[in-house]
């Protein structure tokens, strides 16, 4: 028996020592709802539980990112629902203003109506914004944009876009052809030169006829004959000059048409226009609906030039059919320019990292009046209202082109949203499998701790009276 080594009482004290501790290390997992408090309840588990918390906290953010997203591209679109409703009264009154029956008072009128419409659609655009961010006015500084070309409303005209520059083709115009250019009807009619290039020569063995004002003459390759093919003719029996004794050749027959002369080549009649010399202009004098062919292309090319040159600060312009004697069916247009400014991109962050697949990008354009393409329209005049609605029609385009595209990122957004709310749910449920307290079996730890202390603390009582023994061998 030693009293110096009470050794039943230091193992009931070390292991009431341990029972205390974990008892403590239960009370702050039943507590704190925590089963790593600190690195040294599980160094792996916090490192897994830490990497996971940030995940999840970066993806509840991208999640809120994405709904700032859809709500900023809702405002945008919601805007530009207004705009649509603008312009497609503005293409009611320009389809109004363009019908004959309208006094000048009543394109006035109209024309009031769609200055003021204009107005409110940049003013749209000027102020539609979402947290302190301009949505539909661009970006950037302005800058000159290429407008959109448009075919006058003329038949049989072909557009070919070149980006700068715009290829026309117009329709071929042969003699007798009805024409409408600008809202006048025009017929084509034949130039002298026009019946001289459609008599050419035949041969000696099948000569070609042709009756020129009312005599019939048959022509070879070299000579030209009367009727009957048969009795070479002379200069003379052309001019009517009997100085002229030399054969006659094609040339002096093609000589014979002039303008107001009628030409009858196989079973079509020609009539070549009178268009007075020196003053010709392609426009019959008699008769201004009758016009040559290539008049009728060069007021086509001026029409197309005014069509295209709508909503522009610089008109289109073309080098080629200035004139009506040399103007042909095709030409190369320049585009007319506007000056607004670039779309407006920005990105949506939309995931934990800083990966550039977790950006989602916007693009807005310019949607005030001159980008597009209504800047300063007119309709006061039958005319500029027809062309208006080419005009306008582009434009309600343009603004669906951008809704529609608008309404995509929307869908894409709240995909994006429900993917994500789905990924931090599911990351949550692993952090908390790692990092939570499983309370049910915390609470049968610490029962069976809290017996275990009070025990060690009633062994230790019993071990300290252990060695009141020694007391009786003193006395």
């Amino acid at each position: 028996m030693v009293v110096q080594h009470n050794m039943q009482a230091a193992n009931a004290n070390r292991m009431l020592n341990v029972t205390t501790g974990q008892q403590a290390k239960s009370t702050e997992k039943l507590s704190s709802g925590y089963r790593i408090n600190r690195a040294a309840d599980d160094a792996a588990g916090l490192t897994i539980s830490e990497k996971m918390r940030k995940q999840i906290k970066g993806l509840d953010r991208a999640s809120t990112n994405a709904e700032d997203g859809v709500s900023a591209v809702q405002t945008a679109e919601g805007a530009l629902t207004e705009v649509h409703s603008m312009l497609q009264r503005m293409n009611e009154l320009a389809t109004q203003s363009a019908n004959g029956t309208n006094s000048n008072t009543d394109r006035k009128a109209i024309q009031d109506e769609i200055d003021q419409l204009t107005t409110e659609i940049d003013r749209v655009s000027e102020t539609t914004k979402f947290n302190e961010t301009y949505l539909l006015k661009g970006d950037g500084a302005e800058k000159a944009h290429k407008v959109n070309a448009h075919d006058a409303g003329l038949d049989g005209v072909t557009l070919t876009d070149k980006g700068d520059t715009v290829d026309v083709t117009l329709k071929e115009l042969k003699a007798g052809d009805k024409v409408s250019i600008a809202g006048k009807n025009y017929t084509i009619g034949s130039s002298a030169t026009d019946i001289q290039n459609k008599i050419t020569a035949g041969t000696n063995t099948a000569k070609k006829s042709y009756t020129v004002n009312g005599k019939t003459y048959q022509v070879s390759d070299t000579e030209v004959f009367d009727s009957t093919g048969n009795n070479k003719l002379k200069k003379s029996d052309l001019t009517g000059n009997t100085g002229d004794t030399a054969d006659a050749t094609l040339d002096d027959l093609k000589a014979l048409v002039t303008d107001g002369s009628t030409v009858t080549i196989g079973t079509k009649t020609y009539t070549a226009m009178t268009d007075a010399a020196g003053a010709a202009d392609g426009i019959d004098d008699n008769d201004s609906t009758v016009i040559t062919a290539g008049k009728a292309y060069q007021l086509q090319t001026a029409e197309i030039v005014k069509a295209s040159s709508i909503g522009a600060d610089t008109a289109a312009t073309t080098a080629t059919n200035a004139t009506h004697d040399a103007a042909t069916t095709t030409f190369s247009l320049t585009k007319g320019t506007v000056s607004y400014k670039d779309a407006l991109s920005f990105n949506l962050h939309v995931g934990a990292d800083a990966d550039m697949t977790n950006k989602i990008t916007v693009n807005i354009d310019s949607m005030n009046s001159a980008g597009l393409g209504v800047k300063g329209i007119k309709a006061d005049t039958e005319q500029d209202a027809t062309y208006a609605i080419d005009a306008i029609a582009d434009a309600i385009s343009a603004v669906s082109s951008q809704r529609s595209a608008l309404g995509a990122v929307q869908n894409r957004l709240e995909h994006t949203i429900n993917n994500l709310d789905n990924v931090v749910e599911n990351t949550t449920s692993a952090e908390s499998r790692i990092r939570d307290t499983d309370m049910a079996e915390e609470m049968v730890n610490y029962s069976k701790n809290n017996i275990l202390a009070q025990a060690g603390q009633s062994m230790l009582a019993q071990a300290n009276q252990s060695n009141q023994g020694v007391l009786s061998l003193l006395q």
